[in-house]
């Protein structure tokens, strides 16, 4: 009967007229309203739940469904125990002048301990007199009742006559009722109209003496049982006309004859509430109830401790697992340290005297170094020998030399950005290093498996044992040391640098045209020039060196070429280098010479808009292009004519050749996937690489098996190939955040390790490939054409960006069309 035992706690916890847990006065209290006096709610002080041994129902159950349990058998003290429990409730109503007209099994829940509660609300009237008269304008009809739930009015009307609604009940208990043995559709009916009073009945309203009369209906119901609905129903029918079961006057003849007083059809004529608490009937077993809820007190608190301790071991188990995990934290952050410390003891050994001129030079330096086999406060202390806020010199100020003060200014800045940012870099210092964890232990399980195979097949000896030991040693040791280096390196790479400089503003003479957003730019082969292209239908071509070093007003391109149609995308050949590809937005690819200014190659096979094209560095006869008609071309130059298509099913924003390979090819797609192609067969990607919410916008290869894609959901994130075992990849290695890109394509470039991109704040972020948070930023003021004064356009965003090789160098660009040469210094 869970479903309807849930039904009751819900209702009994949030909707109780009058609650009782045995004890009425301890448990419960009435409040009326001025208006009129209606019970409201009153909560169960205590927590009715299940023992593990208990053998009764493990949660709240309805009176009503307790009652009509076919295989329930009658026990006189807990039967009498229920009906005290119900009379209490009922007294305690009548002594503040409350009829509570509910008095029926489908309106009270049971506990597993037979504690009873009152689920309903009451109507009642503002009458204090022992009538109790109600002002009841009409009779509690019943309402039709759907699949067994209690209808609104079967339990209570309102002073006024309106219903009062109540809990519906849980879908699970209609379930349990299909199962029951009475149709309790049809039970709930009727039980309205065995419960009414005779004088409720002729049209009278209810009194305090119906309540009586209700009283030894319920007390009937609890000493007779019945084996089928019929029969039921039939008893219960006589029952109006006082004629009882004779089963139920030969084996309880004393209950029989107090239901027979309740049930009398003169209301003057039954008990008061008073005299039916002192009555002879209820006063004999006062001894033995008292016994039974004495055990029923301690069967709770031992329930309550029972709960408690099963608190206290769960606070237990959780403290004890964030125990062991901190364990293990500690355990490899020491490892970490250990290995440290032996790198560096390496390295000053392989140093030799070669620091004594590195001390003469550098005094403050050299003591930084030394600082390090010091204990733990030795961090802080060597930041304030490097600070100088503690120094064992007498060097004035003034007097040192200038590369000390510059190493000073540098250890500060590098210290205020770690503690900045103190909490990503930890975060991803744990990241990589479980990923280390997990990789080692892949591979100590793979050798254990074929250590395994060998003892199995008798072939292990003595020399091979020790060989697999000294190799899984070894192979630990490789492994932490390799992770300490590659996160050292990514360290020193995130603090190499701490600011964007400006080293040129290229102007042109075009800056008034509205239409000057730049969509792409690219380097050539060895950073001499770089070009342009956007919607102005140019691709221009500019001397780097010159832009650098000329202080011009206008600078001018060395070669420009103009299009039919805005320009989308543009990329140099690698190994020729005066040639360049471009895409526009009719779907043309096109392929330039840039050295004679010409088109040298036009391919019209795309049906809508290309987004970007790429030269495949590894074969540079190969080029690959992506478009809006959901489908990537594969072109040699020397043919001039597609030599491969793959078909997705949604816009190709992007597409990226690895660095080494012309055989493979990874494009982003609307669909805010990524896929991994083997161009040997094309009909299936090798990986696709799930984890973006919108549009991929740009893919980029840092390696052959690491590649950085971006999105508009506001992420940049790195994938590892190699880690693709079944053709889906859907946890990237980082997520890079702290631009903002919800809309607009702002631009990618990867080098050395460093990510840059774009922001629609108007601000170019680089990111170190090993930390999700940016490393560096620059904010692109826009200039005011008239006064020439730079002003902060919010509303402008970052279009482009590419670094110059693998140099500390790149250019960007924003939606006004400035263009600016930046470096990291």
């Amino acid at each position: 009967m869970e479903g309807s035992s849930q039904s009751g706690r819900e209702r009994s916890e949030n909707s109780r007229g009058l609650n009782s847990s045995g004890v009425v006065d301890r448990n419960s209290r009435l409040c009326y309203d001025s208006g009129f006096s209606d019970v409201n709610c009153l909560k169960d002080q205590q927590d009715r739940r299940t023992i593990g041994n208990n053998s009764s129902s493990s949660k709240d159950v309805s009176l009503r469904h307790w009652l009509d349990n076919p295989e329930r058998n009658v026990d006189v003290l807990e039967c009498l125990h229920i009906f005290t429990q119900i009379v209490e409730i009922v007294n305690l109503a009548h002594t503040q002048g409350i009829v509570v007209h509910n008095v029926r099994p489908s309106c009270f829940v049971m506990s597993s301990f037979n504690r009873v509660a009152f689920i309903e609300s009451a109507s009642c009237s503002d009458s204090g007199s022992d009538s109790c008269e109600d002002g009841l304008n009409s009779s509690s009809s019943p309402l039709p009742i759907e699949s067994g739930i209690v209808s609104d009015s079967s339990c209570l009307q309102s002073s006024s006559g309106h219903m009062v609604q109540t809990l519906e009940a849980n879908k699970n208990r209609q379930v349990e009722e299909k199962k029951h043995t009475f149709p309790m559709k049809q039970i709930l009916h009727l039980e309205t109209n065995w419960y009414n009073s005779p004088e409720e009945v002729d049209g009278a309203p209810g009194t305090c003496a119906s309540d009586i009369y209700r009283l030894g209906v319920l007390l009937f119901e609890l000493f007779c049982t019945f084996n089928s609905s019929d029969e039921k129903i039939a008893t219960m029918s006589c029952l109006r006309h006082r004629v009882l079961p004779p089963q139920l006057l030969l084996k309880w003849p004393k209950e029989a004859s107090f239901c027979l007083w309740l049930l009398h059809p003169e209301p003057s004529s039954r008990p008061k509430m008073g005299e039916l608490l002192e009555s002879e009937f209820l006063r004999t077993p006062r001894h033995d109830l008292e016994e039974r809820e004495a055990a029923i007190e301690l069967r709770e608190k031992i329930d309550e401790q029972e709960l408690l301790l099963e608190f206290l071991l769960l606070i237990q188990q959780r403290k004890q697992e964030a125990v062991e995990n901190l364990q293990e934290i500690v355990s490899f952050v020491s490892s970490d340290i250990e290995e440290a410390f032996k790198m560096q003891t390496t390295l000053k050994i392989k140093g030799g005297s070669s620091l004594e001129p590195a001390k003469r030079l550098n005094p403050r330096r050299t003591d930084i170094t030394e600082d390090d086999d010091s204990e733990s406060s030795g961090s802080r202390k060597r930041f304030r020998l490097g600070t100088g806020e503690e120094s064992d010199g007498h060097q004035d100020e003034s007097q040192k030399p200038e590369r000390q003060i510059e190493y000073k200014g540098s250890i500060l800045a590098k210290s205020s950005r770690l503690m900045k940012n103190f909490r990503k870099l930890e975060t991803a210092y744990f990241m990589t290093r479980r990923r280390v964890v997990k990789t080692m232990d892949k591979s100590t399980s793979r050798r254990c498996q074929t250590s395994t195979e060998c003892r199995s097949s008798g072939t292990a000896t003595e020399r091979s044992s020790l060989s697999n030991l000294s190799s899984k040693r070894g192979c630990k040791e490789d492994g932490q040391s390799g992770f300490i280096n590659s996160y050292l390196e990514g360290l020193c790479k995130y603090f190499s640098f701490s600011k964007l400089e400006v080293k040129a503003d290229l102007r042109q003479g075009d800056l008034l045209n509205s239409s000057n957003l730049v969509c792409s730019l690219g380097f050539d082969r060895d950073g001499e020039f770089f070009a342009t292209a956007g919607v102005n239908k140019k691709i221009k071509v500019f001397e780097y060196n010159s832009i650098l070093n000329a202080d011009r007003d206008i600078h001018y391109p060395v070669a420009e070429m103009a299009n039919r149609s805005k320009l989308s995308s543009i990329c140099w050949n690698g190994y020729i280098k005066s040639q360049l590809a471009s895409s526009n937005f009719e779907g043309v690819v096109q392929v330039w010479d840039v050295t004679r200014s010409q088109l040298f190659m036009e391919m019209r096979e795309h049906e809508k808009r290309v987004w970007s094209v790429d030269f495949s560095v590894a074969d540079p006869t190969m080029l690959a292009s992506g478009s809006d008609d959901g489908s990537v071309k594969l072109w040699n130059i020397n043919q001039g004519v597609s030599v491969g298509t793959i078909k997705t099913k949604a816009n190709v924003c992007c597409v990226q050749f690895p660095v080494d390979s012309g055989r493979a090819l990874a494009f982003g797609s609307a669909d805010h996937k990524i896929y991994y192609y083997d161009l040997r067969n094309s009909k299936l990607p090798l990986c696709t690489l799930v984890g973006h919410n919108k549009t991929v916008s740009y893919v980029k290869f840092i390696d052959s098996t690491t590649l950085v894609s971006a999105s508009t959901d506001n992420t940049i994130k790195l994938w590892d190939l190699s880690s693709c075992t079944s053709r889906v990849l859907d946890s990237p290695l980082q997520s890079y955040t702290g631009h903002m890109n919800v809309k607009n394509f702002v631009g990618l470039s990867v080098a050395d390790g460093y990510i840059a991109t774009g922001s629609e704040t108007n601000e170019v972020v680089i990111y170190h490939k090993a930390f999700p948070m940016p490393a560096l930023s620059f904010k692109f003021n826009s200039t005011d054409p008239l006064s020439g004064d730079e002003v902060d356009d919010s509303a402008q965003f970052i279009s482009s960006v590419c670094w110059r090789g693998q140099s500390s160098t790149l250019v960007a660009a924003n939606s006004m069309g400035n263009i600016k040469l930046l470096e990291m210094a």
